[in-house]
């Protein structure tokens, strides 16, 4: 993987967050890289309950200060930085204090999802992109983990399509068991049909559950990586008639030559 660029963008990485399959993955999957030589940046966003002061985080003034529009909204888009401690591996942070001040992630003390998860992942997605674009830094590799940041793949080949800062890049999405109950918001197809993106490639989206979201991923990458031992049937059925190329599920203690060999053979040959 010597000098090759790899973006990295996921809804929760380790140390920022606790230890889950997919923070944890977020973390060891570039730290692996940056060990082979490559070239990485990680994405994430700056939700209220990461300590700023603790992981020494401090805004990018000359990245910050862009509106996003989000439902016909102007959101300003704030990027933060920090260091992972050790690693020398750089992790930027998209914020907004509408979309993430509240000190928690995705659902409220009572585990409600939060109404506006839906333009916070259209947010993410799009933060990522235009922040990308400012760094003028053109990623061979695109891999995407957690459902929040699962409208990227979407997002870059619809809304950015013709951007030619990404018209090499290969995306490639993580699917994961743990995703959410119940829906997010019923408008969320509304919203992103807004940015003109054709509803036949979002049609799924009008029930918009964890594994349609997923789908809607899948339909937008160029491979897969199975990141959970145990998916929904449902998933695995549509990993499998996607006939896209697909990594079955490595554990963390292994998985290092596997995802090497995927990237180089599968995704950028």
């Amino acid at each position: 993987m010597k000098d090759k660029r790899i973006l990295y963008v996921s809804s929760e990485v380790v140390p920022y967050l606790p230890e889950t399959e997919i923070s944890s993955m977020s973390f060891e999957t570039p730290r692996m890289v940056n060990q082979q030589g490559g070239q990485i940046r990680i994405f994430m966003p700056k939700y209220g309950n990461i300590n700023e002061r603790r992981h020494q985080l401090h805004e990018v003034i000359r990245l910050s200060g862009i509106n996003l529009i989000v439902n016909d909204l102007d959101m300003p888009l704030i990027i933060k930085v920090a260091s992972i401690p050790k690693e020398r591996i750089q992790v930027y942070f998209i914020d907004n204090d509408e979309y993430f001040k509240r000190k928690a992630t995705l659902t409220d003390e009572d585990g409600n999802l939060f109404e506006d998860n839906d333009e916070r992942a259209i947010f993410f997605a799009k933060g990522v992109i235009e922040t990308v674009k400012k760094l003028n830094w053109s990623p061979d590799i695109i891999h995407v983990h957690g459902w929040l940041a699962s409208l990227l793949p979407l997002y870059l080949k619809q809304f950015y399509k013709d951007e030619p800062l990404f018209s090499e890049s290969k995306i490639v999405t993580s699917i994961y068991k743990s995703g959410f109950e119940k829906t997010l918001n019923p408008d969320l197809i509304k919203k992103i049909q807004f940015d003109k993106i054709e509803q036949d490639k979002i049609k799924t989206l009008a029930d918009p559950t964890y594994n349609n979201l997923m789908k809607v991923a899948i339909d937008s990458s160029d491979a897969l990586i199975v990141g959970s031992e145990d998916l929904p049937e449902e998933l695995t059925k549509y990993l499998k008639n996607s006939k896209k190329p697909v990594l079955e599920y490595h554990a963390k203690d292994e998985f290092s030559e596997a995802y090497t060999n995927f990237y180089t053979t599968s995704v950028l040959d």
